[in-house]
């Protein structure tokens, strides 16, 4: 194959990206929570696939004209931000102030975060927390913790999105790559699973859920804790 359309093919599935963001809002906008998530699943797994691909056929030198990393951060902010706080916002997870509250703060720091030019490390982890909202989203639905812990959290998280916090990039950070890789792939099977059968309390899926995010989010801050000794 021409490498210049191997090179388009891959933006070109980056930006299918959108659609699934446009299919999850749709969704989201008619209260199908299920629908919604399973769409933010697939353009979860989009993600993780097109860097790799991108890499492996040098879209920079075969197809320069589109910017990758550009169409990557648009698409990421809708379906890692927008759509999750909205989500957040009309599901009554969070009643009355709460939820205004916790949309303009996953959305203000979001937008900041984005913009950001140092959110990257050496070795392509994340200057603090990378504001995937949509899996805290995905995991508040699945478990329907009280609201003033998903406001905590909320806060918490984007706090975090601007402190010296290292936080994994589970295809791209080498380090315990063996084990983040799979982990993330149960993640999103668990993800799919719960949002599947309709966020049902099935203690496999909740726990699932709960341990493999728990890796996700601590990882790189160990990893941290273990270079410093």
């Amino acid at each position: 194959m021409d490498p210049r359309i191997a090179a388009l093919s891959v933006h070109l599935f980056t930006a299918s990206g959108a659609v699934f963001a446009m299919l999850s809002m749709l969704a989201a906008a008619n209260h199908q929570w299920s629908l919604m998530f399973l769409w933010l699943v697939v353009a979860f797994a989009v993600d993780g696939i097109d860097g790799p691909l991108a890499r492996r056929f040098d879209v920079k030198n075969y197809a320069p004209r589109f910017d990758g990393v550009l169409l990557d951060l648009i698409i990421d902010y809708l379906t890692y931000v927008f759509i999750p706080a909205f989500a957040l916002f009309q599901s009554g997870l969070l009643p009355g102030w709460t939820g205004w509250v916790t949309i303009i703060i996953i959305t203000f720091a979001s937008a900041m975060y984005f913009c950001d030019g140092n959110m990257k490390t050496k070795d392509n982890s994340f200057h603090g927390f990378p504001g995937c909202w949509n899996m805290v989203a995905l995991v508040m639905f699945a478990i329907q913790p009280n609201f003033w812990i998903i406001l905590s959290l909320v806060t918490t998280l984007a706090i975090a999105m601007f402190l010296p916090l290292k936080f994994i990039h589970p295809v791209r950070t080498e380090r315990w790559r063996h084990a983040s890789l799979p982990i993330t792939l149960l993640w999103i099977s668990f993800a799919g699973w719960s949002a599947w059968v309709d966020f049902s309390s099935d203690p496999i899926i909740l726990w699932g859920l709960t341990i493999t995010s728990l890796y996700l989010i601590s990882a790189g801050l160990f990893q941290q804790l273990i270079s410093k000794r």
